[in-house]
């Protein structure tokens, strides 16, 4: 399926907001380490055994069902569901994800309520347990649209997810059971969006990158690696006297992402999407506008953090924003935000090769990295093209845009959930 992101790219459309950086690119996010102890969070040590460890003979088995209760394991690998309703259960998920290096922010537990309460998808989330600790987590969730496919996915909505696993033995129980689950449900295809490549072999997507890079906590190094073009933009910005606020809610964001998204023709999010992520990642979703002297909305950005990085994930822009600088500026400001609270990686999400956005990061100093959504084809013949390049959707864009956005912003939650 397709992911929507104002600042990564949406589907249907052209980036939005194209991002800012600096120079010096971070490997993909690397395999988790073999054995010791892994920090899972703030003052949390969780045990991450080695592949094979625990005595007794391999293999898994499925649970065959949603509780949190293990079978008697011996060694053996077991695939369980995560319960909605079971905090204690989100707790260890979530435990696990901090302190597994394969996981991102997306893999985080807090997903699955959101797209189960905002978009009505049935979710799938499937850990692996030996000896009664998490080795692996696979967050799938099951998107059925006449419009846009019938898929099993990890993960709508999300740039990076797939499996994140502190074994081999447990990444293969999570893949095979999600094969499993996906001819259950009669889907027409699997699409796992690792950022490694995981099976050579597979079908994949090839049209997507992500842009990654360090930062450091001094504001003139963050500035001087930026490419000077770019970097007279970003002082442009200051001396229009532009500012930026953290803000408490989504209005003010979410007025310049709905004009915006609605201005390249594409349904915008609901509101309450915005505020719901809010709510469930608390200080770890961010929104910052940029304002004029005078005190008007220009640009807002919505943010995750995840251990030491950040992602700009969402954005929006008013027309005025472009003559003031005020994207250049709003990424800036996040940037030297971010360096200052000790922040290491500043992360842009994804683009097509080959787009405007794609251009624009590279200006910025940034090196693209290949990005691996790999495929299992049950009902169809070849990799699905949701994307503005098909055809398909040319027509459906150009249509868009000429609706009136408080119609486009009524009828947008209706289309836009099948996306992601």
């Amino acid at each position: 399926m397709i992911e929507l992101s104002a600042v990564s790219e949406h589907p249907l459309t052209p980036t939005l907001s194209p991002v800012a950086g600096g120079e010096g690119v971070p490997p993909p996010l690397p395999k988790s380490t073999e054995g010791g102890r892994e920090p899972a969070g703030p003052g949390v040590l969780l045990p991450l055994p080695r592949a094979g460890e625990g005595g007794g003979e391999g293999g898994w088995q499925r649970d065959g069902g949603s509780g949190e209760v293990p079978y008697p394991s011996s060694g053996r690998i077991d695939i369980h569901r995560l319960d909605p309703a079971d905090a204690a259960a989100h707790a260890r998920w979530d435990a696990f994800v901090f302190g597994c290096t394969e996981a991102t922010f997306f893999h985080r537990a807090g997903w699955q309520k959101i797209l189960r309460n905002v978009f009505r998808h049935d979710t799938h989330y499937l850990y692996a347990q030996r000896d009664g600790r998490i080795e692996g987590v696979l967050p799938l969730a099951h998107v059925n649209s006449l419009l846009f496919g019938n898929a099993l996915v990890s993960l709508p909505f999300a740039v990076y997810a797939g499996v994140a696993a502190s074994s081999d033995e447990a990444a293969a129980a999570l893949e095979a059971e999600a094969q499993r689950l996906a001819q259950k449900l009669g889907v027409a295809h699997l699409e796992l969006r690792h950022v490694q490549p995981r099976h050579t072999d597979w079908p994949r997507q090839d049209l997507y990158v992500t842009f990654r890079k360090t930062i450091a906590a001094d504001d003139e190094a963050n500035m001087l690696a930026i490419p000077r073009k770019q970097r007279a933009m970003v002082r442009k910005g200051i001396k229009n006297g532009l500012r930026a606020d953290i803000d408490s809610d989504v209005e003010r964001f979410f007025a310049l992402y709905a004009d915006n998204v609605h201005r390249h023709g594409t349904p915008a999010l609901p509101r309450r999407y915005f505020q719901a992520l809010r709510d469930e990642f608390g200080a770890d979703c961010e929104v910052l506008t940029v304002l004029a002297p005078d005190g008007k909305p220009l640009s807002g950005v919505l943010s995750f953090y995840f251990r030491d990085e950040v992602l700009p994930y969402y954005a929006g822009d008013d027309l005025a924003a472009r003559d003031l600088a005020a994207n250049d500026f709003k990424y800036w400001e996040l940037m030297r935000r971010a360096g200052a609270r000790g922040i290491k990686v500043f992360d842009y999400g994804r683009s097509k090769q080959g787009t405007g956005p794609y251009a624009f990061k590279k200006n910025w100093g940034f090196e693209p990295t290949p990005l691996h959504y790999e495929y299992r084809l049950y009902k169809r013949d070849a990799v699905p093209q949701n994307n503005p390049a098909n055809a398909k959707f040319k027509l459906m864009i150009e249509t868009w845009r000429r609706l009136p956005l408080g119609v486009a912003n009524w009828l947008g939650p209706y289309v836009v959930r099948n996306l992601g």
